[in-house]
């Protein structure tokens, strides 16, 4: 036992802080009173009127414990693990349950401990999810490939909160020696296992559930919820800003099945966390749609804590951690201040104070690409009948469009013969092996008058690009391997704008609000010269059509992929 935190507990010496004037968000027994909360060494001491060193005055607003987002990648944030937690904190997070799974795509194990790292020392509490999936299928070429022996030793940090989202599930469900090493030790380190299983049958789910996974952020329906409820996982409430299931969700929400959901974000990019909050977005949306707020409030905490063992936060009570939060309102949720562990960090919106920085070293040379043939793009279809990605609205799943297309005397697709298609290439950038799929895009798109290329493409984040001009692709590939990633926007030859993300070719090191308004900068030219679809985000739809593990067609650096029956599939539709 601490002496110094027993003799302040008792009284015996000043506690460091007590916040007088609150009333108290009770998520143990779902009640709010008025009262007192005194801190010491960080941690809660009660809420008796102990003598303090630091006296703060709540005027009655509402103390709520500190916010816990229960899955996020830091680097969809395009921001460092520093400039992330100088974000989200003043938003209210205290604690994010991290899976570096992007970085790992690039640059394996180096990536990992770089996230780790980088967040040591930061007042935010980042508990990294150690990547299951590198990468994320063995058709994918990624930057590396961890195996459970790779992974494994990290088990043992106390920061490391288990093993992230296990995407594999049809290696899980054939017995992959690999998957099931990972599974086995993580549970013999008493860890989490995440899961990841979309649209999967109720016998797949039996399988997960039984082989240890307790967690899914992809339920989109209320029934896939309850499926998951029903196997005692916890459920995920996602709001991203692509992936947005909240609302889809809530409805299922009852006063028995609460207690196994809480909140999420995934992905969220940094303008969107400016505008509406970070995990105090999910809170407030939920309030809107008629939960009470107390039920909102234990699902941002108490909930998240519990479904990772940390036994330590969740609530306001003695021996818990000081992870605070002081809102306006339990409507709004307008953060006045927020402390972790015991410190005052932000206030009124504001950082208090800057965050260390941790040298990316050779994260920052990860853009190596092979030399290119005359035409990279070419793309052949004899038949004159090719298969073509389709887009859906606010929406990561692909169609297979069957389309006729008009082609040179060699078979050769002629964007000038072809409006209202787009060439879309995804090229291998960690190895420079040379690899490139080359496809056709749905012109719904847009993407008039130029081209598009960016290093984040999710999960093996190789370069992809697409665009109406075979000369402006190139450009913008070659514009993109100089900065060593970002993303770039090249019309007529001439580079419109861009947005560097040295680290990884996935992060900035710049303050959130530079990295937000360039971003901000970025989606205007989109919409006004590229006249990219509304129902599109022009840089997140375009990272995910290189993701085949979300159906139905996809594109990798080894060619189109047929996401449900899990082949490559020529563009030519009749082979």
């Amino acid at each position: 036992m601490n002496k110094e935190f027993w003799s302040m507990a008792t009284g015996r010496t000043p506690a460091d802080l007590r916040i007088d004037h609150v009333r108290i968000v009770d998520v143990f027994s779902g009640e709010i009173r008025e009262g007192s909360v005194s801190v010491g060494q960080g941690r809660i001491l009660g809420f008796g009127a102990l003598e303090a060193r630091e006296v703060v005055d709540g005027r009655g607003a509402f103390l709520l414990p500190g916010f816990i987002d229960g899955h996020v990648h830091i680097e969809s944030s395009m921001l460092c693990p520093a400039r992330f937690a100088e974000l989200v904190l003043p938003f209210g997070t205290t604690t994010v349950m991290a899976d570096p799974h992007e970085i790992a795509n690039v640059k394996g194990m180096d990536g990992i401990r770089y996230m780790l790292e980088a967040s040591r020392d930061l007042p935010l509490d980042v508990r990294v999810m150690l990547p299951s999936c590198v990468p994320a299928l063995p058709v994918e070429d990624a930057g590396a490939v961890l195996r459970a022996g790779d992974i494994a030793p990290l088990l043992a940090d106390d920061k490391v909160g288990g093993l992230a989202e296990m995407m594999n599930v049809p290696g899980l469900v054939a017995g992959d020696d690999d998957v099931l090493d990972k599974l086995e030790r993580t549970l013999a380190a008493g860890k989490v296992i995440d899961g990841h299983s979309p649209m999967v049958s109720k016998e797949t789910l039996d399988v997960c559930a039984a082989l240890g996974v307790s967690t899914d952020h992809e339920c989109t329906t209320v029934e896939e919820m309850e499926e998951r409820i029903a196997r005692g996982m916890y459920v995920l409430l996602r709001e991203g800003s692509a992936s947005r299931d909240l609302l889809h969700l809530l409805p299922g929400l009852t006063p028995a099945n609460q207690r196994r959901c809480l909140f999420c974000t995934d992905d969220r990019q940094p303008s969107d966390i400016i505008e509406r909050g970070h995990i105090v977005n999910n809170v407030r949306m939920a309030v809107r749609f008629g939960l009470d707020p107390v039920s909102a409030v234990r699902m941002a905490t108490l909930n998240a804590a519990e479904c990772y063992g940390l036994r330590d936060r969740g609530g306001i009570a003695p021996g818990r951690r000081a992870d605070l939060v002081l809102v306006e309102d339990l409507k709004d949720f307008r953060v006045i201040s927020c402390w972790a562990g015991g410190e005052l960090v932000a206030q009124n919106g504001s950082m208090l104070r800057s965050l260390p920085m941790r040298d990316p070293g050779d994260l920052c040379a990860s853009v190596s690409v092979a030399p290119l043939p005359e035409r990279p793009f070419s793309v052949y279809v004899p038949s004159g009948r090719a298969r073509v990605i389709g887009l859906r609205p606010h929406s990561l799943i692909t169609e297979c469009l069957l389309r006729s297309v008009e082609t040179g005397p060699d078979g050769e697709v002629e964007l000038a013969r072809n409006p209202g298609l787009l060439k879309i290439a995804v090229l291998e950038r960690h190895h420079a092996t040379g690899k490139m799929g080359v496809g056709l895009l749905d012109g719904r798109y847009g993407l008039r008058n130029g081209a598009i290329a960016t290093t984040i493409a999710h999960d093996s984040h190789n370069i992809v690009v697409a665009g109406d001009s075979e000369a402006d692709m190139l450009a913008a590939v070659r514009e993109v391997e100089r900065l060593q990633g970002g993303i770039v926007m090249v019309s007529e030859g001439r580079v419109l704008a861009e947005l560097p993300l040295p680290v990884g070719g996935l992060m900035s090191e710049r303050p959130a609000a530079e990295v937000s308004a360039r971003l901000n900068e970025l989606l205007k030219l989109a919409s006004s010269h590229y006249h990219i679809w509304e129902g599109a985000d022009a840089f997140m739809t375009l990272s995910f059509l290189a993701l085949p593990v979300i159906p139905s067609i996809k594109l990798t650096a080894r060619g189109l992929f047929d996401v449900e029956r899990f082949t490559f599939v020529d563009v030519d539709a009749a082979r």
